[in-house]
């Protein structure tokens, strides 16, 4: 018998078109669900980012004509979303990191329940 997937929590926007056109929107949905059903994804569709926190990770999605990334960290007993963003340089913004480690604590304080809502 299966384990039922890990719920996703959007601390940060959500997945929609526009602006990810409908395949980007599409390779999206399955690249979460493989997360939620416990795989891990390896490069070049994911990579850590340890530098957010201890099981964070970027997922990496093309798209027509804009590189989308969606920071995500993988908890016990959820995928939670931290960022969703276009991709615009070859390194991660400052004030992204900054905004995925304030939702992170976030998350971590509230009991996650809280959050959740």
């Amino acid at each position: 018998m299966r384990r039922a997937d890990k719920p996703l929590v959007w601390l940060r926007r959500e997945i929609k078109t526009p602006p990810f056109s409908t395949q980007a929107r599409v390779e999206t949905g399955v690249l979460l669900r493989r997360l939620q059903r416990g795989e891990n994804i390896p490069l070049p569709h994911s990579r850590p980012m340890a530098g957010i926190g201890k099981a964070c990770h970027e997922l990496r999605v093309q798209d027509a004509n804009k590189t989308w990334r969606i920071v995500y960290h993988i908890d016990s007993d959820a995928i939670v979303i931290l960022e969703v963003f276009a991709k615009t340089t070859q390194r991660t913004p400052k004030s992204v990191i900054d905004n995925c480690k304030a939702r992170l604590q976030l998350y971590a304080t509230a009991g996650h329940a809280e959050v959740k809502r």
